[in-house]
């Protein structure tokens, strides 16, 4: 059986990307991890790709955010992916990107509640008494792609911001790993 092509993004610490490059690496996933491609410099990512021996290209933000989007369309087109992976990448893809390469997101809330870049906090800031993790397909909107997979989790009275999205990335991270294994089938069959 052939192995899918995955391009994994990610823009921070990368324990999210380092549960996917495992999966990888062991055969849960029948995959090979062709390419990171993160936009921060000096992010703990690039040396976890580093250590699994996963190329990567660093493509910072530019002044000009056209020029940006076109050098991660070139980046994607001569990697030539089967699917990317956005594992905690904190920018939002031109839509000719999302549009050509199948791309899919983790998001730590219950989408369509809490939507972008705070979810955590935001999920706190409500007074909600529930959270957890979404996997999605990624549009032209801010997480607004059709959901795949969703997790929840019960919110604590003593969680703080950070002590919940820790508890949210726990989940995060198994459920993307299963949530793979699911979509890879279905790629290399076709």
């Amino acid at each position: 059986m052939r192995k899918a092509r995955l391009v994994v993004l990610a823009s921070g610490n990368g324990s999210i990307a380092q549960s996917i490059f495992d999966a990888a690496t062991s055969g849960v996933l029948a995959a090979d991890i062709v390419g990171l491609i993160c936009d921060k410099p000096g992010a703990q990512v690039l040396t976890r790709a580093q250590d699994c021996n996963i190329e990567s290209f660093l493509i910072p933000m530019k002044s000009d955010r056209k020029l940006w989007d076109e050098e991660v369309f070139k980046k994607l087109e001569s990697l030539q992916p089967d699917l990317v992976i956005s594992a905690g990448f904190m920018r939002i893809l031109a839509s000719d990107t999302v549009s050509r390469f199948r791309t899919v997101n983790s998001h730590p809330a219950l989408l369509p509640l809490f939507p972008g870049a705070h979810a955590v906090r935001d999920a706190l800031a409500a007074g909600a008494t529930q959270t957890g993790t979404t996997i999605h397909w990624v549009d032209s909107g801010v997480d607004t792609g059709e959901v795949i997979a969703q997790e929840a989790i019960e919110i604590a009275p003593i969680d703080t911001e950070d002590s919940l999205h820790e508890r949210i990335k726990i989940v995060e991270r198994r459920l993307y790993v299963a949530t793979l294994q699911l979509l890879l089938t279905d790629l290399v069959r076709s």
